[in-house]
């Protein structure tokens, strides 16, 4: 019974990565043209909105389940609140990526639709943190739920520059979330993040170096923004809501270059709203490092993180808070590492 049914959400699967892979075509087809300028990797106008394939792909499953399913209706309004938030910011940023809107419109759009996912009952009430446990946040609660849902949003929207970088790492992330998701009886979850990874498995063949397509403020927003609203259901995998450190461990590697890049050039008195080429991926790109390695090195970490987050649910509650300490330690590594092969190249970190 369990095999009939795992081969009948892989066939599922294999159908919306099909749509996924349709509408890709079409954006590229009917392309919204990326022209390359001084922060650009790429040197041609390339077709971007391919992320449309994800989201397409995304909301056909979540219709499908809605339709069929009868855990979907359990918290009918955070299943509505939720698909209806991600609708507002694909929409959204799809206009973006026709129209290039002003970063403070972008910024409310993001928080609008956060609101949404908050007022549906979507809200972190606890936090586990290493030699302290867990917190209760209180008032906190909200405020620190909109922080993480618009700040993972932009984190995977500013890593999105180069080929298949976000998409395979996403991939993966997406993949890793619906294993334990199963495995935890997390049936929304699951279902959402593998009709995630099918739109992905649909979009990635054409965003693999050199790409026919980019993603996307239309895929890159509604990813990030729909990881880190599962990163808020998954809390409910256990009573101290330790498990919302699921998604966060899973997306490691993009979360660590996106915060130490902001933190880094808030530092250094850099204008945050301004564009640059100083993410940690893209100063390894300058210094010589292939695109298909810095994009296949973000992989091999998001594999790491998805044994990480294993061992994360088969570790105590007390302990399961330091499974962060290896995955923060590989990416200072890969800190190390940039840093040396950048004074090798004299590039500096403007």
């Amino acid at each position: 019974m369990l095999l009939s049914a795992f081969l009948q959400h892989m066939a599922f699967a294999l159908i919306l990565a099909a749509v996924s892979a349709g509408v890709v075509r079409l954006t590229i087809a009917y392309p919204i043209l990326d022209h390359p300028n001084a922060r650009s990797a790429h040197v041609r106008p390339t077709p971007r909105g391919g992320g449309l394939g994800v989201v397409v792909a995304f909301i056909a499953g979540m219709t499908v389940l809605y339709l069929s399913a009868r855990f979907a209706r359990v918290a009918e309004a955070q299943f509505l609140g939720t698909i209806a938030a991600a609708l507002a910011i694909a929409g959204v940023a799809l206009w973006d990526d026709v129209r290039d809107l002003p970063a403070r419109l972008r910024l409310l759009a993001q928080c609008a639709a956060a609101g949404v996912a908050l007022a549906s009952g979507l809200v972190v009430q606890r936090l586990a943190v290493p030699w302290v446990g867990v917190i209760e946040l209180g008032p906190l609660g909200p405020v620190l739920t909109l922080v993480w849902i618009v700040g993972c949003t932009n984190a995977v929207n500013f890593m999105d520059g180069l080929d298949g970088l976000v998409g395979g790492t996403l991939l993966i992330v997406a993949a890793a979330l619906a294993a334990i998701a199963a495995d935890q009886g997390g049936w929304f979850i699951y279902a959402a993040a593998l009709f995630l990874a099918a739109g992905f498995a649909g979009f990635l063949p054409f965003n693999l170096h050199p790409a026919r397509v980019f993603m996307g403020d239309v895929g890159s927003q509604f990813a990030g923004f729909m990881l880190a609203v599962l990163a808020v259901g998954a809390a409910g995998f256990d009573g101290q809501q330790i498990s919302f450190l699921i998604v966060p461990l899973l997306m490691f590697g993009l979360l660590f270059d996106a915060g130490f890049t902001l933190a880094r050039r808030a530092a250094m008195r850099e204008r945050l709203a301004e564009g640059h080429r100083t993410h940690l991926y893209q100063l390894a790109q300058r210094s010589g490092m292939g695109v298909r390695a810095v994009a296949a090195m973000h992989w091999s970490f998001a594999l790491f993180h998805a044994a990480l987050a294993v061992a994360f649910v088969l570790l105590p509650s007390p302990a399961k808070p330091f499974v962060v300490l290896p995955a923060a330690a590989v990416q200072v590594l890969w800190l190390a590492h940039v840093a040396r092969r950048m004074r090798h190249a004299g590039i500096g970190w403007r």
